[in-house]
């Protein structure tokens, strides 16, 4: 009788052992303080807009109202805001927020004004996109020598 006993003892300890630990209760009194997720994200159109071939307010306007919040173009209410700074764009937002969906728009905008030929949108920074001209070098010298 003793033996049969010594197994179940030894179950009873390796279950017990495999068990998750016990969570903490929170600590009455104090309130658990949850961030917004907010995201500042920038679009520099300098370059573009000091050789005059882009106006930053009709792409700010555009921007305003094409960005979709809960699927809804235009319907940017409280969670997002689209400003202008001289010659940037400045894009925040509460909700979750794409930077890839701000380079979709901006070259959405860039051919439907028939900019894409010349300028493209590339990241500087995690949190900034800037419009610049594409490098095109002419071999000139090639051409003349026959």
């Amino acid at each position: 009788r003793g033996a049969s006993s010594l197994p179940a003892l030894v179950r009873k300890t390796t279950t017990a052992a495999m068990a998750p630990p016990a969570k903490k209760a929170p600590v009455k009194g104090k309130v658990a303080t949850k961030k917004k997720a907010t995201s500042k994200f920038i679009i520099d159109c300098t370059t573009a807009e000091t050789d005059s071939i882009l106006d930053v307010s009709v792409f700010e306007k555009y921007l305003k109202e094409r960005i979709k919040v809960d699927g809804k173009a235009g319907n940017l209410g409280d969670k997002v805001t689209v400003s202008k700074d001289k010659s940037k764009i400045v894009v925040q937002a509460e909700s979750a927020f794409s930077k890839r969906y701000l380079k979709y728009l901006a070259k959405k905008y860039l051919k439907k004004n028939q900019m894409r030929d010349f300028l493209r949108v590339v990241s500087t920074n995690k949190a900034t996109y800037e419009l610049k001209y594409y490098n095109i070098q002419e071999n000139d010298d090639d051409a003349g020598e026959d």
